[in-house]
């Protein structure tokens, strides 16, 4: 081989090692840049977070105090200083929770668990107090905790994402210590009764919010036992359930006492999936009602929960509610009261001693016949008659009538002699035997 040929090859190698080695200098740098910019970048994130932290934690409690001057002015320094020292866990992390965790931490609570399995719905954002479109698909209590830091970060939001059953009722509701008061905003009635008889039962304080679906009329909402609602079948069911634990009053609740209304909003058709996925009932505090889609008025939920977190805050400043019970109802049941003694009268027998008191009007009334005729389905101008002349008066021998119809079972039942089948269809006699069934189950529980 010729010499320059093999100076040709030599200088062609050579070149070639040194590109090789440009190159792999070159790709090193290049991985060594770009891990020194993660670094960088993950250092950066640290420092942002750590800065951060730091600045959720700057606050000193003048700072604390200047945020909350207007509650200062009202409650005062020292219930201030006690409510921040309370513990709260919230229930229930929807539209009318999360009104409540949003009150209590602008407040000044600075200690709640809230505790909830469901996520951001598209269709929610309009009760829900604080969640955003890019909130959706993510878990209510996660959004909780993040927009609650933005507004008070000295606040400490506990986010348990789980269903509270009764099984994990210790856990959930005494695993961080027990708290001052338990906030039960659950839509599941199997579950809201579990939890209201476990706080019942545990000394804790706790109040209870009761149906807000299809409702519209703010000034009908209250805060009362739970013995002394009214056209809240929500909160008659739970009542119903709770009786057969023992439990009769004691439970506080938000409700509303506006009658239902079809021409205002009623529940849509359940769809045929729904059922197919089965025990529909398990979800329902009426039958089918958890499924449903249920029209919700969006202010109505925040009313809810701004009203439970004003209780907690009265209780605590020990300057309680004075609800007005029944929303001045008692005076309607006492003249539904006297319709009953004025027939007794009118019938020949006014000495006859009526064996009810006024609680059992509201009962009858409310519970038993459902705030309405069983004869018409009419809920205005109500009366009282007694139902079987054969029969001494007792809750399970008084009907809930109209005036009008309480002067024609006057005329042809008790004076007239005429049969109760000879007036009434048998849709009725038995709609009302119905009745009287479910008072002798319950009242082995008043």
């Amino acid at each position: 081989m010729e010499k320059g040929t093999w100076k040709i090859i030599t200088a062609t190698a050579l070149f070639a090692v040194a590109m090789t080695t440009v190159a792999d200098c070159a790709w090193t740098r290049w991985q060594t840049q770009g891990k020194t910019a993660a670094q960088r970048s993950e250092e950066n994130e640290q420092e942002r977070t750590t800065s951060k932290i730091n600045k959720y934690h700057q606050y000193d409690e003048e700072f604390i105090r200047q945020s909350l001057k207007n509650n200062v002015d009202f409650l005062g320094e020292d219930k201030i200083t006690k409510l921040s020292n309370q513990y709260v866990v919230v229930v229930g992390a929807g539209g009318v929770g999360s009104w409540v965790v949003n009150s209590l931490v602008r407040s000044g609570c600075r200690k709640i668990r809230v505790v909830d399995f469901d996520q951001v719905s598209l269709s929610s954002l309009n009760r829900h107090s604080c969640a955003t479109l890019k909130d959706v698909g993510t878990p209510k209590v996660e959004c909780l905790r993040r927009h609650m830091r933005e507004i008070a970060p000295w606040c400490n939001i506990d986010p348990i994402n789980e269903l509270w059953t009764i099984e994990n009722g210790e856990r959930l509701t005494l695993g961080n210590g027990a708290p001052d008061f338990v906030v039960d905003c659950i839509d599941n009635i199997n579950t809201k009764v579990d939890l209201l008889e476990f706080s019942y039962n545990h000394g804790i304080k706790v109040i209870s919010s009761m149906g807000a679906s299809a409702k519209s009329d703010p000034t009908k909402l209250n805060v009362g036992d739970l013995a002394t609602t009214e056209e809240d079948p929500l909160a008659r069911v739970v009542r119903r359930k709770l009786k057969k634990r023992g439990i009769l009053s004691g439970i506080p609740v938000v409700f509303s006492a506006e009658k239902p209304d079809p021409k205002k909003a009623k529940l849509l058709p359940l769809p045929d999936e729904e059922y197919e996925r089965g025990k529909v009932d398990e979800l329902s505090a009426l039958n089918d009602f958890r499924v449903r889609i249920l029209p919700v008025l969006g202010t109505m939920p925040s009313l809810f929960g701004l009203i439970i977190t004003t209780w907690i805050l009265s209780s605590i400043s020990d300057k309680p509610l004075e609800p007005i019970e029944g929303k001045n109802r008692i005076k309607v049941y006492d003249g539904i009261y006297q319709s009953l003694a004025g027939q007794m009268s009118k019938s020949g027998i006014p000495g006859q001693r009526i064996p009810l008191a006024l609680k059992d009007v509201s009962y009858l009334v409310e519970e038993v016949f459902k705030g309405k005729s069983p004869i018409s389905g009419i809920s205005t101008r109500l009366a009282l008659t007694k139902w079987d002349p054969l029969k001494p008066i007792s809750l399970q021998n008084v009907v809930v009538v109209t005036k009008n119809e309480q002067k024609i079972h006057e005329d042809r039942v008790l004076k007239g002699h005429e049969s109760l089948q000879d007036v009434y269809s048998t849709e009725i006699l038995e709609l009302i035997a119905q009745r009287f069934k479910e008072e002798a189950y319950y009242s082995q529980f008043r």
